[in-house]
């Protein structure tokens, strides 16, 4: 397949990368102007990996979406915008995969759901979601990943196109699921990375078991299956969120706590506003999720914000 991977950070190198390996024929755009790209056409290479000869560096979007698939990897909150440039090109029938975990902070929609409001219901969309660090996977170090779409066709020729012997890739049967849990796995990063800034890391297990449970039960009531959040879009991505020394999302955590700037992107910092508003609308508690938003956006102090998840009235486990 000719391929185009739209966003050339981290994540979007490293699919260009991967495609390229497994033998499909890559193009790698961002915008001239942007940091990231300046480097990959200055010296082919960033602070991960050297990119390849094979792949073709793009600035001009007109270029780029010359291609079979387009898959988007930038900050989630982009995602509309981009669409809206999107709309000046002939893109009709091509599917639009996205390799990108959020919620749209103004509207709590699912990422798919802004793709389709901006370029059509009728759009091919897939999302591509699951475990796995740059670091590791240039590594050789492999894992499993997951592609989902309302369209059985679409999913099965990606993941037919997509599996290679760094990432096997699973069949998704739960879209809404897969997009809620996939998001929302980087707010449970930031509370991981708050608990380790407190000294506090022999609480994450607590925070993993009752932190599926509260996105199970979002999931649930967004009309997804429950059973989604114990799969590899949240759960299964915990130890790559919550124990990392990779993620960007635990680490923010922990230097927000110690009073450190982080000034790499953590994408749970722009979803937990829009994830306390999915679960208002649809009527939900969500303690873990509303107590890190609580301390990033509302100024409460966050041990004992913390603290007092673990002063909720007692109930039974399940």
């Amino acid at each position: 397949m000719n391929i185009t991977v739209i966003g050339c950070g981290r994540w979007g190198s490293c699919i260009a990368w991967y495609l390229d390996k497994i033998n499909h024929k890559v193009k790698l755009y961002g915008k001239s102007d942007s940091f990231h790209m300046q480097k990959l056409l200055s010296e082919r290479k960033n602070e991960y990996i050297e990119i390849p000869e094979s792949i073709t560096l793009e600035t001009k979007l007109a270029h780029a979406v010359d291609a079979d698939a387009l898959i988007i990897s930038i900050n989630s909150q982009g995602l509309r915008e981009l669409c809206r440039e999107l709309k000046e090109y002939d893109i009709k029938g091509k599917p639009i995969i996205l390799c990108m975990k959020g919620l749209e902070g103004g509207t709590a929609k699912r990422l798919s759901e802004v793709v389709e409001d901006e370029l059509g219901s009728e759009t091919k969309v897939a999302v591509w979601v699951g475990p796995g660090h740059v670091e590791e996977f240039y590594n050789g170090i492999p894992n499993c990943m997951v592609i989902d779409s309302k369209d059985d066709e679409l999913k099965r020729m990606l993941v037919k196109e997509f599996s290679g012997d760094i990432i096997r890739f699973y069949y998704g049967t739960d879209i809404i699921g897969n997009e809620i849990g996939a998001a929302s796995k980087n707010v449970i990063g930031i509370a991981a990375g708050m608990l380790d800034g407190m000294g506090l890391t022999s609480l994450k297990g607590a925070l993993m078991s009752r932190g599926t449970r509260e996105i199970a039960r979002l999931i649930k009531a967004s009309g997804g299956n429950e059973l989604s959040a114990y799969g590899l879009c949240h759960l299964g991505d915990y130890q790559a969120t919550v124990f990392s020394k990779y993620s960007h999302n635990r680490q923010y955590g922990e230097d927000f706590i110690k009073g450190k700037k982080f000034d790499k992107l953590a994408e749970g910092y722009y979803t937990v506003p829009a994830l306390v508003k999915l679960a208002e609308k649809n009527g939900v508690e969500i303690p873990i999720c509303r107590a890190v938003y609580e301390v990033l956006y509302c100024g409460k102090d966050p041990k004992s914000t913390l603290h007092a998840l673990f002063e909720r009235s007692v109930k039974e486990e399940y």
